[in-house]
């Protein structure tokens, strides 16, 4: 079992930054990609970014150039910075991790940026 908490949700301006934790707890074997996913009201869940054991990165183009994913091996924490937020970046935030076969994902924190 891995358990997956995020934090560093909030309000925010247009044009200004957040950063968001997802500190992972619990069986750690095995786990390879983490990432970023985000669920605007009536829309489906959607890739922000994503990062392998490795460093390596995937990113949603509606985020490339703005927002930043990185990993913290030691802490089992990853973390995705965002810059210039838009309206278009509310939603809720969820952070997964992929383990084998299982998936896991975190409760998700709100982020909701004001026009």
């Amino acid at each position: 079992q891995v358990q997956l908490v995020e934090s560093g949700g909030g309000l925010v301006q247009t044009g200004g930054s957040l950063r968001l934790s997802c500190a992972a707890s619990g069986s750690m074997f095995s786990i390879n990609e983490m990432g970023w996913y985000r669920q605007a009201p009536g829309k489906q869940r959607e890739l922000v970014a994503t990062i392998t054991y490795g460093g390596r990165t995937n990113y949603a183009d509606s985020v490339k150039g703005r927002f930043t994913i990185s990993r913290d091996n030691a802490k089992n924490t990853v973390y995705l910075q965002m810059n210039s937020l838009q309206p278009e970046d509310t939603a809720v935030y969820y952070c997964k991790a992929d383990k084998t076969i299982y998936v896991y994902w975190g409760q998700g924190t709100q982020v909701t940026v004001s026009s």
